[in-house]
């Protein structure tokens, strides 16, 4: 480790409105990179989730960020309450009950169902009434613990994904302690929070589909999956019956419809992955081997582990908690996520199901719960935002924008993953350019990133 990379735990309530009773640990850290001649103070990060790890990010974004960034700031980074080594979060879930990718079909809703209920009561049994008290805003409350505990009168923040809105959070509730904000990836609308958002995943998907069905009809003499969008489309769709019908045998593992539909949803943004992967099963179904030497299956996302002794279920544990404890407008009533299922299946047929289906939160307890936060106020910020990002569809950047009418926004047009700054985007410079001057740019920004690799 570093000389100048320190850790620590502090004590924060577990319920603020009772701030003498019951403790929660955090895990705090600070990468101490500014010269005392530039230093102007700390700068949060967090990198998402809900439910990943933040403990070394303060280490690892200090090669990542500009000299002329960590000259100004101590870089801090934290495990969110619940998560890794901050009071984590487990309900005893298996692998199985893990998998939260479960597809609408009207024979295995009653299944599902109870798949959402159990995972609720496990929680419960388990975690009991701190579960409510594990949410965005409690995390928000506890970042401005850890800017008093460091002495700062304000603080500045860098956060991704779900770190966006956690920063937004933090905005609304302590805007006089906001200093330079930066939102990269947003996750969520603020009015959107939670289902919505889910459910912008579907509304994304459908797009990018439609992208990569241009892309790959372009190209049909390399991939073989048809020669114009229509045909494509009809490939892809043909492969899922098949799939439905019997799984394609693929590698080591037999893939069904629905887990085509689910891996592809992320790969439709990387165009030439998609359709190299595609061809690659479309050749499995006719009981071609694949490719020799290619690694073809579908890529995870997973988060970096950090090596904590903690619960192997904390990262869905912490999720579910969030997720479901941040809003109280999840509906109660199993069978309108059925109807809403069926709904966006056949409006966004890549992904609908899947985002609408029966979860956890409808099983979650309400009682002591706060409101969602309403978002809408004048604090600066800059949020950056690529046009094609498979987690956070550029309509979540759009609605935080609306949401923070101080902020000002840069859209990455063709602008392809997730996470942007420090990347080598076109958005850097003018990130950069906040979080050293304060100077944020006098109108929303659009800079073009890369082509699609042809």
């Amino acid at each position: 480790m570093p000389a100048a990379f320190q850790c620590a735990r502090i004590k924060v309530p577990l319920d603020y409105s009772r701030p003498g009773g019951k403790k929660l640990d955090l895990a705090i850290s600070r990468m101490k990179t500014s010269t005392k001649k530039e230093r102007r103070g700390v700068l949060l990060i967090n990198p998402g989730g809900p439910g990943t790890e933040g403990l070394y990010m303060s280490r690892d974004m200090a090669s990542v960020l500009p000299k002329s960034v960590t000259r100004k700031y101590d870089l801090v980074g934290f495990d969110p309450r619940g998560i890794g080594r901050s009071s984590p979060v487990g309900c005893g879930l298996t692998s199985k009950e893990q998998n939260r990718e479960r597809p609408y079909k009207a024979e295995t809703f009653a299944k599902d169902v109870k798949w959402a209920r159990t995972v609720a009561e496990k929680c419960y049994a388990k975690q009991g009434d701190k579960l409510r008290h594990i949410t965005t805003r409690n995390t928000a409350r506890d970042m401005d613990v850890i800017r008093a505990v460091l002495g700062e009168k304000k603080i500045s923040y860098f956060g991704i994904s779900y770190g966006t809105y956690l920063g937004a959070v933090y905005t609304q509730m302590f805007p006089k302690r906001s200093d330079r904000f930066v939102l990269d990836s947003v996750a969520a609308d603020p009015a959107r929070v939670w289902r919505g958002m889910s459910r912008l995943l579907a509304e994304g998907a459908e797009p990018a589909f439609t992208r990569w069905t241009e892309w790959t009809a372009q190209r049909n003499s390399h991939y073989k999956l048809g020669s114009t969008p229509q045909a494509v489309c009809k490939t892809f769709y043909d492969l899922v019956a098949q799939a439905d019908r019997k799984p394609i045998h693929f590698e080591d593992t037999s893939l069904t419809g629905a887990d085509i539909r689910s891996q592809s949803r992320v790969m439709f943004f990387y165009v030439s992955d998609a359709a190299e992967w595609i061809a690659e099963v479309k050749k499995a179904a006719k009981g071609r081997a694949p490719s020799a030497g290619q690694d073809l299956k579908a890529p995870t996302q997973a988060p970096p582990s950090f090596g904590s002794a903690v619960p192997s279920d904390n990262k869905e544990a912490a999720f579910w908690s969030i997720v479901c404890a941040d809003t109280r407008d999840w509906p109660r009533d199993p069978e309108q996520y059925r109807r809403d299922a069926i709904r966006d299946k056949a409006a966004y047929p890549v992904y609908g199901d899947f985002a609408s289906n029966i979860k956890p939160c409808a099983f979650w307890k309400k009682e002591g719960s706060e409101p969602a936060t309403r978002v809408d106020n004048k604090v600066g910020a800059l949020t950056l935002q690529n046009e094609w990002d498979s987690q956070t569809p550029l309509a979540s950047g759009q609605g935080l924008r609306r949401a923070m009418k101080g902020a000002k926004m840069v859209t990455v047009t063709g602008g392809v993953g997730h996470g942007i700054y420090g990347r080598m985007s076109c958005a850097d410079k003018t990130a950069t350019a906040y979080l050293t001057t304060g100077k944020l740019p006098a109108k929303d920004v659009t800079c073009k990133g890369p082509t699609p690799i042809p």
